[in-house]
Protein backbone atom coordinates (compact mmCIF):
# COMPACT_ATOMS: atom_id res chain seq x y z
CA UNK A 1 0.00 0.00 0.00
CA UNK A 2 2.97 2.54 0.76
CA UNK A 3 4.66 1.64 -2.70
CA UNK A 4 1.42 2.66 -4.09
CA UNK A 5 0.85 5.66 -2.33
CA UNK A 6 4.01 6.68 -3.17
CA UNK A 7 3.40 5.78 -7.02
CA UNK A 8 0.22 8.02 -7.14
CA UNK A 9 1.87 11.27 -4.90
CA UNK A 10 5.02 11.00 -7.12
CA UNK A 11 2.16 10.84 -10.64
CA UNK A 12 0.61 13.85 -8.89
CA UNK A 13 3.94 16.42 -8.65
CA UNK A 14 4.60 14.96 -12.16
CA UNK A 15 1.28 15.90 -13.49
CA UNK A 16 1.79 19.38 -11.57
CA UNK A 17 4.42 20.28 -13.07
CA UNK A 18 3.29 19.13 -16.61
CA UNK A 19 0.60 21.30 -16.07
CA UNK A 20 2.28 24.29 -15.09
CA UNK A 21 4.51 24.12 -18.61
CA UNK A 22 2.83 25.45 -21.85
CA UNK A 23 1.46 22.30 -23.12
CA UNK A 24 1.17 22.94 -26.47
CA UNK A 25 4.51 23.66 -26.95
CA UNK A 26 6.58 20.98 -29.19
CA UNK A 27 8.95 19.09 -27.05
CA UNK A 28 12.78 18.61 -27.84
CA UNK A 29 12.97 15.00 -27.77
CA UNK A 30 17.15 14.72 -27.93
CA UNK A 31 16.59 17.41 -24.81
CA UNK A 32 14.64 14.84 -23.07
CA UNK A 33 16.58 11.90 -24.06
CA UNK A 34 19.56 13.60 -22.68
CA UNK A 35 18.09 14.53 -19.21
CA UNK A 36 17.33 10.40 -19.13
CA UNK A 37 20.97 9.94 -20.00
CA UNK A 38 21.93 11.96 -16.76
CA UNK A 39 19.63 10.72 -14.72
CA UNK A 40 20.46 6.99 -15.83
CA UNK A 41 24.03 7.80 -14.89
CA UNK A 42 23.13 9.31 -11.25
CA UNK A 43 22.74 12.90 -12.01
CA UNK A 44 19.44 14.56 -9.87
CA UNK A 45 17.17 16.02 -11.83
CA UNK A 46 15.59 19.12 -10.98
CA UNK A 47 11.82 19.21 -10.49
CA UNK A 48 11.26 20.81 -14.13
CA UNK A 49 13.83 18.69 -15.57
CA UNK A 50 11.91 15.61 -14.34
CA UNK A 51 9.03 17.19 -15.20
CA UNK A 52 10.12 17.68 -19.11
CA UNK A 53 11.05 14.22 -18.82
CA UNK A 54 7.44 12.57 -17.94
CA UNK A 55 6.05 15.11 -20.60
CA UNK A 56 8.22 13.43 -23.21
CA UNK A 57 7.55 10.19 -22.07
CA UNK A 58 3.91 11.02 -21.94
CA UNK A 59 3.69 12.18 -25.73
CA UNK A 60 5.94 9.46 -27.15
CA UNK A 61 3.65 6.87 -25.35
CA UNK A 62 0.58 9.11 -27.42
CA UNK A 63 2.37 8.67 -30.51
CA UNK A 64 3.33 11.47 -32.05
CA UNK A 65 5.57 14.13 -29.73
CA UNK A 66 3.07 16.95 -30.31
CA UNK A 67 2.65 17.35 -34.04
CA UNK A 68 0.64 20.64 -34.50
CA UNK A 69 -2.81 19.98 -36.02
CA UNK A 70 -2.85 22.44 -39.18
CA UNK A 71 0.95 21.28 -40.12
CA UNK A 72 0.66 20.60 -44.11
CA UNK A 73 1.91 16.79 -45.41
CA UNK A 74 4.93 16.43 -47.72
CA UNK A 75 4.32 15.99 -51.21
CA UNK A 76 5.13 13.02 -52.36
CA UNK A 77 8.71 14.20 -54.32
CA UNK A 78 10.27 17.74 -53.46
CA UNK A 79 13.35 19.00 -56.02
CA UNK A 80 16.22 20.53 -54.13
CA UNK A 81 16.52 24.08 -53.94
CA UNK A 82 20.03 23.58 -55.49
CA UNK A 83 18.37 21.39 -58.66
CA UNK A 84 14.98 23.62 -59.08
CA UNK A 85 16.21 26.01 -61.52
CA UNK A 86 15.21 28.82 -62.73
CA UNK A 87 12.36 27.53 -64.80
CA UNK A 88 11.01 25.28 -61.50
CA UNK A 89 8.33 25.98 -58.73
CA UNK A 90 7.23 25.23 -55.70
CA UNK A 91 5.08 27.31 -53.76
CA UNK A 92 5.29 29.87 -56.15
CA UNK A 93 9.23 30.14 -56.02
CA UNK A 94 11.66 29.59 -58.31
CA UNK A 95 14.77 27.71 -57.54
CA UNK A 96 18.72 28.38 -57.10
CA UNK A 97 19.97 29.00 -53.41
CA UNK A 98 19.96 32.30 -54.39
CA UNK A 99 17.26 32.84 -56.76
CA UNK A 100 16.46 32.72 -60.47
CA UNK A 101 18.25 29.26 -60.65
CA UNK A 102 21.77 30.31 -59.17
CA UNK A 103 23.49 28.78 -56.67
CA UNK A 104 26.57 31.37 -56.31
CA UNK A 105 25.70 34.77 -54.93
CA UNK A 106 24.96 37.53 -57.38
CA UNK A 107 28.63 39.64 -58.93
CA UNK A 108 27.08 42.49 -56.37
CA UNK A 109 27.29 40.01 -53.44
CA UNK A 110 30.38 38.88 -54.16
CA UNK A 111 31.54 41.84 -54.32
CA UNK A 112 30.36 43.17 -51.02
CA UNK A 113 31.59 39.50 -49.94
CA UNK A 114 35.11 40.02 -50.67
CA UNK A 115 35.16 43.55 -48.89
CA UNK A 116 34.24 41.85 -45.71
CA UNK A 117 36.71 38.93 -45.78
CA UNK A 118 39.52 41.58 -46.75
CA UNK A 119 38.49 42.49 -43.28
CA UNK A 120 38.23 39.57 -41.37
CA UNK A 121 42.14 39.26 -39.60
CA UNK A 122 43.07 38.02 -36.18
CA UNK A 123 42.57 40.14 -33.23
CA UNK A 124 43.55 40.63 -30.04
CA UNK A 125 40.67 40.26 -27.04
CA UNK A 126 39.92 44.49 -27.22
CA UNK A 127 39.22 43.79 -31.28
CA UNK A 128 43.08 45.45 -32.24
CA UNK A 129 44.81 43.77 -35.60
CA UNK A 130 47.43 41.23 -33.82
CA UNK A 131 49.52 38.39 -35.66
CA UNK A 132 48.98 36.17 -33.04
CA UNK A 133 45.36 37.21 -32.27
CA UNK A 134 42.06 35.39 -32.76
CA UNK A 135 39.44 35.20 -35.89
CA UNK A 136 36.64 33.56 -33.85
CA UNK A 137 34.14 31.31 -35.92
CA UNK A 138 30.36 30.59 -34.01
CA UNK A 139 27.96 28.69 -34.13
CA UNK A 140 24.12 29.89 -33.43
CA UNK A 141 21.15 28.06 -33.37
CA UNK A 142 19.19 24.65 -31.51
CA UNK A 143 19.98 21.27 -31.00
CA UNK A 144 20.80 19.57 -34.36
CA UNK A 145 23.38 22.41 -34.55
CA UNK A 146 25.41 22.13 -31.91
CA UNK A 147 25.46 18.45 -32.33
CA UNK A 148 26.93 18.96 -36.29
CA UNK A 149 28.99 21.95 -35.56
CA UNK A 150 30.45 19.90 -32.07
CA UNK A 151 31.57 17.53 -34.27
CA UNK A 152 32.57 19.60 -36.95
CA UNK A 153 35.46 21.49 -34.32
CA UNK A 154 36.34 17.85 -33.43
CA UNK A 155 37.58 17.38 -37.10
CA UNK A 156 38.42 21.05 -38.13
CA UNK A 157 40.93 21.39 -35.44
CA UNK A 158 42.83 18.25 -36.15
CA UNK A 159 42.84 19.57 -39.84
CA UNK A 160 45.70 20.60 -41.16
CA UNK A 161 43.24 23.13 -43.68
CA UNK A 162 42.93 24.99 -40.29
CA UNK A 163 44.44 28.39 -39.86
CA UNK A 164 46.36 28.17 -36.22
CA UNK A 165 44.78 31.46 -35.57
CA UNK A 166 40.86 30.28 -36.17
CA UNK A 167 39.17 29.33 -32.87
CA UNK A 168 35.94 27.15 -33.25
CA UNK A 169 33.45 27.87 -30.33
CA UNK A 170 30.16 25.87 -30.32
CA UNK A 171 27.08 28.31 -29.27
CA UNK A 172 24.61 26.18 -30.39
CA UNK A 173 22.13 24.90 -27.88
CA UNK A 174 19.93 22.07 -27.32
CA UNK A 175 15.92 23.49 -27.55
CA UNK A 176 17.36 26.79 -28.45
CA UNK A 177 15.64 27.06 -31.73
CA UNK A 178 15.27 31.00 -33.46
CA UNK A 179 12.85 32.10 -31.52
CA UNK A 180 14.06 31.08 -28.43
CA UNK A 181 17.59 33.99 -29.74
CA UNK A 182 15.24 36.42 -30.41
CA UNK A 183 15.17 38.12 -26.89
CA UNK A 184 18.18 39.99 -26.73
CA UNK A 185 18.59 39.19 -23.02
CA UNK A 186 17.51 35.63 -23.25
CA UNK A 187 19.43 32.63 -21.57
CA UNK A 188 20.96 31.92 -24.86
CA UNK A 189 22.69 34.13 -25.65
CA UNK A 190 23.83 34.33 -21.82
CA UNK A 191 25.41 30.85 -22.32
CA UNK A 192 26.99 31.80 -25.65
CA UNK A 193 28.82 34.60 -23.55
CA UNK A 194 30.05 31.88 -21.14
CA UNK A 195 31.13 29.67 -23.73
CA UNK A 196 32.90 32.00 -25.40
CA UNK A 197 34.41 33.09 -21.90
CA UNK A 198 35.78 29.33 -21.47
CA UNK A 199 37.36 29.14 -25.01
CA UNK A 200 39.41 32.90 -23.93
CA UNK A 201 37.55 34.10 -27.22
CA UNK A 202 36.31 37.59 -26.31
CA UNK A 203 33.07 39.11 -28.27
CA UNK A 204 35.31 41.43 -30.11
CA UNK A 205 36.88 37.93 -31.53
CA UNK A 206 33.86 36.81 -33.23
CA UNK A 207 34.10 37.54 -36.82
CA UNK A 208 32.28 34.80 -38.59
CA UNK A 209 29.11 33.09 -37.87
CA UNK A 210 27.47 29.80 -39.02
CA UNK A 211 23.78 30.14 -38.32
CA UNK A 212 21.13 26.77 -39.10
CA UNK A 213 17.44 28.22 -39.14
CA UNK A 214 14.79 26.20 -38.19
CA UNK A 215 12.09 26.58 -35.58
CA UNK A 216 10.36 24.53 -33.36
CA UNK A 217 7.07 22.86 -34.78
CA UNK A 218 6.21 25.13 -37.47
CA UNK A 219 2.86 24.91 -39.47
CA UNK A 220 0.87 26.22 -41.37
CA UNK A 221 1.40 27.64 -44.88
CA UNK A 222 5.15 28.96 -46.26
CA UNK A 223 4.14 32.21 -45.82
CA UNK A 224 3.24 31.89 -42.48
CA UNK A 225 5.83 29.66 -41.03
CA UNK A 226 8.44 30.57 -43.44
CA UNK A 227 7.79 34.38 -43.03
CA UNK A 228 8.13 34.18 -39.35
CA UNK A 229 11.06 32.28 -39.65
CA UNK A 230 12.67 34.83 -41.42
CA UNK A 231 11.61 37.32 -38.67
CA UNK A 232 13.22 35.50 -35.99
CA UNK A 233 16.46 34.98 -37.86
CA UNK A 234 16.70 38.96 -38.81
CA UNK A 235 16.10 39.72 -35.20
CA UNK A 236 19.05 37.46 -34.00
CA UNK A 237 20.99 38.72 -36.44
CA UNK A 238 20.94 41.82 -34.99
CA UNK A 239 21.62 41.40 -31.86
CA UNK A 240 24.59 38.99 -33.24
CA UNK A 241 25.85 41.76 -34.44
CA UNK A 242 25.34 43.95 -31.89
CA UNK A 243 27.32 41.35 -29.64
CA UNK A 244 29.87 40.85 -31.97
CA UNK A 245 30.82 44.11 -33.15
CA UNK A 246 33.35 42.73 -35.47
CA UNK A 247 30.99 40.25 -37.20
CA UNK A 248 31.51 40.10 -40.53
CA UNK A 249 29.96 37.32 -42.33
CA UNK A 250 27.08 35.02 -41.64
CA UNK A 251 26.50 31.64 -43.22
CA UNK A 252 23.35 30.48 -43.52
CA UNK A 253 22.03 26.96 -43.39
CA UNK A 254 18.48 24.96 -43.67
CA UNK A 255 18.14 21.86 -41.89
CA UNK A 256 18.48 18.35 -43.48
CA UNK A 257 16.20 16.25 -44.55
CA UNK A 258 13.11 15.62 -42.45
CA UNK A 259 11.31 12.94 -44.20
CA UNK A 260 11.92 10.39 -41.12
CA UNK A 261 10.49 12.30 -38.41
CA UNK A 262 8.17 10.52 -36.11
CA UNK A 263 6.88 13.74 -34.46
CA UNK A 264 5.93 17.35 -34.87
CA UNK A 265 9.75 18.90 -34.19
CA UNK A 266 10.40 19.50 -38.09
CA UNK A 267 9.05 16.81 -39.93
CA UNK A 268 8.63 17.80 -44.19
CA UNK A 269 7.97 19.84 -46.00
CA UNK A 270 9.27 22.51 -42.98
CA UNK A 271 12.57 21.07 -43.27
CA UNK A 272 12.97 21.77 -47.02
CA UNK A 273 11.07 24.95 -46.61
CA UNK A 274 13.50 26.62 -43.85
CA UNK A 275 15.85 27.28 -47.01
CA UNK A 276 13.32 29.69 -48.00
CA UNK A 277 13.79 31.70 -45.25
CA UNK A 278 17.30 31.66 -45.61
CA UNK A 279 17.11 32.92 -49.22
CA UNK A 280 14.58 35.83 -48.85
CA UNK A 281 17.08 37.49 -46.31
CA UNK A 282 20.03 37.11 -48.49
CA UNK A 283 18.05 38.37 -51.64
CA UNK A 284 16.59 41.66 -49.19
CA UNK A 285 20.33 41.95 -48.39
CA UNK A 286 21.12 42.14 -51.92
CA UNK A 287 18.13 44.14 -52.47
CA UNK A 288 19.51 46.89 -50.13
CA UNK A 289 17.15 46.47 -47.67
CA UNK A 290 17.55 48.98 -44.90
CA UNK A 291 16.93 46.59 -42.17
CA UNK A 292 19.57 44.07 -43.75
CA UNK A 293 22.53 47.13 -44.08
CA UNK A 294 25.89 45.89 -43.12
CA UNK A 295 25.68 48.49 -39.99
CA UNK A 296 23.55 46.01 -38.40
CA UNK A 297 23.68 42.60 -39.58
CA UNK A 298 26.61 40.91 -41.23
CA UNK A 299 27.26 40.24 -45.00
CA UNK A 300 24.88 37.08 -45.44
CA UNK A 301 25.97 34.06 -47.62
CA UNK A 302 24.98 30.55 -48.24
CA UNK A 303 26.52 27.67 -46.55
CA UNK A 304 26.74 24.44 -47.04
CA UNK A 305 23.42 23.50 -48.39
CA UNK A 306 22.16 20.44 -46.66
CA UNK A 307 18.45 19.49 -47.91
CA UNK A 308 18.27 16.53 -50.15
CA UNK A 309 15.64 14.53 -50.39
CA UNK A 310 15.96 11.64 -48.39
CA UNK A 311 17.51 8.38 -50.00
CA UNK A 312 16.65 9.72 -53.51
CA UNK A 313 19.22 12.40 -52.87
CA UNK A 314 19.82 15.45 -55.24
CA UNK A 315 21.56 15.67 -58.49
CA UNK A 316 24.43 18.49 -58.21
CA UNK A 317 26.51 16.34 -55.78
CA UNK A 318 24.54 13.10 -54.86
CA UNK A 319 24.28 13.85 -51.68
CA UNK A 320 21.81 11.58 -49.76
CA UNK A 321 19.55 11.32 -46.52
CA UNK A 322 19.41 7.60 -44.85
CA UNK A 323 17.47 6.17 -42.19
CA UNK A 324 20.26 5.68 -40.40
CA UNK A 325 21.84 8.79 -40.63
CA UNK A 326 19.16 9.74 -37.91
CA UNK A 327 18.46 9.04 -34.29
CA UNK A 328 14.78 7.19 -33.01
CA UNK A 329 12.82 10.68 -33.70
CA UNK A 330 14.25 10.49 -37.39
CA UNK A 331 14.99 14.87 -36.91
CA UNK A 332 18.30 14.45 -35.11
CA UNK A 333 21.41 13.45 -36.41
CA UNK A 334 23.00 9.76 -35.48
CA UNK A 335 26.58 9.90 -35.50
CA UNK A 336 26.80 8.94 -39.01
CA UNK A 337 24.50 12.13 -39.10
CA UNK A 338 26.71 14.36 -37.68
CA UNK A 339 29.79 13.35 -38.97
CA UNK A 340 28.11 14.24 -42.90
CA UNK A 341 27.44 17.65 -42.05
CA UNK A 342 30.58 17.81 -40.21
CA UNK A 343 32.66 17.00 -43.20
CA UNK A 344 30.51 19.07 -45.63
CA UNK A 345 30.72 22.15 -43.30
CA UNK A 346 34.94 21.51 -43.59
CA UNK A 347 34.98 20.70 -46.99
CA UNK A 348 32.98 24.31 -47.38
CA UNK A 349 35.71 26.35 -45.12
CA UNK A 350 38.63 24.49 -46.73
CA UNK A 351 36.82 25.14 -50.58
CA UNK A 352 34.39 27.77 -51.11
CA UNK A 353 36.24 31.14 -52.19
CA UNK A 354 33.82 32.93 -49.99
CA UNK A 355 35.01 31.17 -47.05
CA UNK A 356 38.47 29.60 -47.74
CA UNK A 357 40.73 32.69 -47.20
CA UNK A 358 39.77 33.53 -43.32
CA UNK A 359 39.56 29.77 -42.18
CA UNK A 360 42.57 28.43 -43.88
CA UNK A 361 45.06 31.35 -43.79
CA UNK A 362 45.60 31.05 -47.50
Amino acid sequence: MKTSLRHVLFLFVALGSLFGQAKDEPIDFNHARQLMERQRSGATLSADEKAYVARAVAARNAGGGGRPANQRKAPERITPLTDLGAAGRYEGEDGGLYGGGQNTPPEGQRRAALEQLAKIRPLTATGEPADDGIIGFVAISMSNATQEFSRFKQIADGSPLKSARVTIVDCAQGGQAMAQWVPADGRPWAEAKRRLATAKVSPSQVQVAWIKLANVGPSGSLQEHGRKLESDTLAVLRHARALFPNLRIAYLCSRTYGGYATGGLNPEPYAFESGFAARWLIQRQVKGDAELALTKVPLLLWGPYLWADGARGRKIDGLVWEHGDFGEDGVHPSNAGRQKVAELLLDFCTTDPLAKPWFTGK
